[in-house]
């Protein structure tokens, strides 16, 4: 549904990207990122899988800032030569593949370590010019339904591939966030310590984690705890 509204503005291909694991040299681990798009895959698959994005003028410019930008500020990087040698590879990898002309919208967040960004890329035959003209009559409404809709994302359920919990590995795991000693837990839930301490090592191994602690910051985040089940 976002797709087709966003194309009703004239952007007709998205690229969303989400990560809770910033640090000030890195994205974090690319196999935690959240990345949504309709892209082809001639285009999504070099600029994520190739790492291309860590080197995009407007990823850098969204990790820096909230809000709305036009792509309009590459044309003008570009005549003061303030692009490095990497960012006009990407440009000109974006060109090639007819991402032209677009914004992106950085979303603002309360934790340091959480970033979340959507490109929007105008349909063929859009100018940059074209695209600001739009922006200028419903740049707001875009901005706010973007928002609303990375809101909704953040609240689903994501399960990388090969890491979804047990239903017992969830459960000992909500146990350990409200507190409870693997004492605890193996008698709430009528097994033994060394099997409740199996269970969170497997749940440690399934997240890429080493602590326990780790486990149930990232599986809140993945909202893999504490769901209702289908």
């Amino acid at each position: 549904m976002h797709c087709e509204r966003m194309a009703g503005y004239g952007f007709d291909r998205l690229l969303y990207g989400f990560t809770r694991f910033r640090t000030a040299h890195s994205l974090g681990d690319p196999n935690d990122f959240v990345i949504l798009t309709n892209h082809d895959p001639s285009y999504s698959d070099v600029f994520i899988e190739e790492g291309h994005y860590s080197h995009g003028p407007m990823v850098k410019w969204a990790l820096d800032n909230n809000g709305a930008c036009s792509w309009r500020i590459l044309g003008e990087m570009a005549e003061k030569g303030l692009l490095t040698t990497k960012e006009r590879r990407v440009m000109e990898f974006n060109l090639s593949k007819g991402v032209k002309a677009g914004y992106s919208i950085s979303f603002r967040s309360v934790s340091t370590r959480a970033k979340g960004a959507i490109a929007l890329t105008a349909r063929a035959g859009l100018t940059q010019r074209d695209v600001d003209l739009v922006w200028d009559q419903h740049g707001d409404d875009i901005q706010l339904i973007n928002n609303i809709v990375h809101l909704k994302i953040l609240s689903l359920p994501y399960t990388p591939p090969n890491r979804t919990l047990t239903r017992r590995q969830r459960e000992a795991l909500q146990w350990v966030g409200d507190g409870k000693t693997t004492q605890d837990i193996a008698q709430i839930m009528g097994l033994t310590q060394a099997t409740i301490e199996k269970h969170l090592r497997l749940a440690r191994d399934a997240l890429n984690v080493e602590t326990t602690a780790q486990a149930v910051l990232k599986a809140a985040f993945q909202n893999q705890m504490f769901v209702l089940e289908a």
